[in-house]
């Protein structure tokens, strides 16, 4: 265990009191990381160019790569980071950790948005790193365990295989609570950009002041050139579910896969609100209007 997760053990004893979603008891990055990302990383950026890592809000703390998000969450009995990127993208998910003061073996949970090689497929990687559990859908499961695009998913056929997870995976049911390293945190289920998309829900403290972070999954309506969503009203229905479900839950800090689909360089620069209540909500219609678009388009093209 590092010295970093040993300073965060104390907190313990305070849990009863909201210690558990509290902030480390010093800052494991300078402000000054926030604005060295937005110089370095770009609006929809490259999947694998390194960018520093930055204090979102408390215990939660962004370390992906400039084009694909990886967020650690700190908690008083490890780490849980959600989301890999890419197999190349991994390296710099380790470097990043490392630059905060932990090593990958602090991290307890591995948990995954959607089963896309560009988010999980440095999953297997990191696993054998740290060997900590993952936590994923029942129908992100069998991809993570083949490496395999499961053939339902739209973009079936349009990805390299991934190295397979061969340790331990964990099912998690939608809106289950989960305790992982000392945090709460809940799975929400969100299908659409895949089967086995999922949200996760939490809450961060800075002080007196906490918040409810999302991070929500991609939810757009992106498929290979031969799969009409039309054809397939079902998987539809389901898609605005998972839309649905994101639109209604407590969201006050909105977080996604591709930094820039809840505009994160804008937000770092002081150009959007970084926290606001209404970002769910608003990210749900955006989606919903293009997932209506294609279909229209779709409609259009018979």
């Amino acid at each position: 265990m590092s010295a970093r997760i040993r300073a965060v053990l104390p907190c313990l004893a305070l849990a009863a009191a909201g210690c558990a979603h509290a902030a480390p008891p010093s800052p494991l990055v300078p402000e000054a990381n926030r604005a060295a990302w937005t110089a370095a990383c770009g609006d929809w950026d490259e999947w694998d160019k390194p960018g520093p890592p930055w204090q979102i809000h408390g215990n939660t703390y962004y370390v992906g790569t400039c084009g694909i998000s990886a967020i650690l969450i700190v908690g008083d009995g490890g780490l849980v980071l959600i989301d890999s990127g890419t197999e190349a993208g991994s390296k710099v998910v380790e470097a990043n950790i490392a630059a905060l003061g932990f090593a990958m073996a602090d991290v307890k949970a591995l948990l995954t948005s959607h089963e896309h090689f560009d988010h999980v497929g440095g999953l297997a990687r990191l696993q054998r790193l740290g060997g900590a559990p993952v936590y994923t859908s029942p129908e992100a499961a069998p991809v993570l365990r083949t490496g395999n695009d499961d053939p339902r998913d739209p973009q079936a056929g349009l990805h390299d295989p991934m190295a397979p997870v061969a340790g331990e995976i964990h099912v998690a049911a939608d809106g289950e609570a989960l305790m992982l390293a000392g945090v709460a945190i809940t799975a929400v289920a969100t299908p659409g950009h895949t089967l086995g998309a999922m949200s996760w829900q939490w809450e961060s403290c800075e002080g007196t002041q906490c918040v409810t972070i999302v991070y929500g999954d991609s939810l757009t309506a992106v498929s290979s050139d031969e799969y009409r969503f039309t054809d397939h009203p079902d998987y539809v229905a389901m898609f605005r579910q998972g839309i649905a479900r994101l639109a209604g839950l407590d969201c006050e800090l909105l977080l996604t896969p591709h930094p820039s689909a809840s505009a994160m360089p804008a937000r770092l620069k002081g150009e959007a609100p970084m926290v606001d209540a209404g970002a769910c909500r608003a990210y749900a219609a955006a989606v919903t209007k293009r997932l209506d678009g294609r279909l229209a388009s779709e409609a259009e093209a018979k």
